[in-house]
């Protein structure tokens, strides 16, 4: 099985009987390059990529900052040397 057929049938699916499902999914190799991703994955900016593989010898880098794919903003909200860092997508708060 490919990495491109890993995203498409085992991430881009339904992930319980209640409809939650992920809006896009990838796969990144330690040296940053792309192995899959979904259609609507953001396109990835200049720099951030290497801010994330950072975060993976450097536990909290990314705290501070955020977690930035594609040029939008994303809360860390755990992180490890082991696991990938996982996020959420910062909301704008209207006053």
């Amino acid at each position: 099985m490919s990495w491109q057929t890993y995203v498409d049938d085992h991430l881009m699916c339904d992930i319980d009987a209640t409809g939650h499902f992920l809006s896009s999914a990838a796969i990144v190799g330690h040296d940053g390059s792309i192995w899959a991703q979904s259609a609507n994955f953001p396109q990835f900016k200049a720099g951030e990529i290497p801010g994330i593989m950072k975060d993976f010898d450097e536990p909290g880098h990314l705290a501070p900052t955020g977690l930035h794919l594609g040029g939008t903003k994303y809360m860390v909200i755990q992180e490890s040397q082991e696991l990938l860092s996982v996020g959420r997508r910062d909301l704008e708060v209207s006053p």
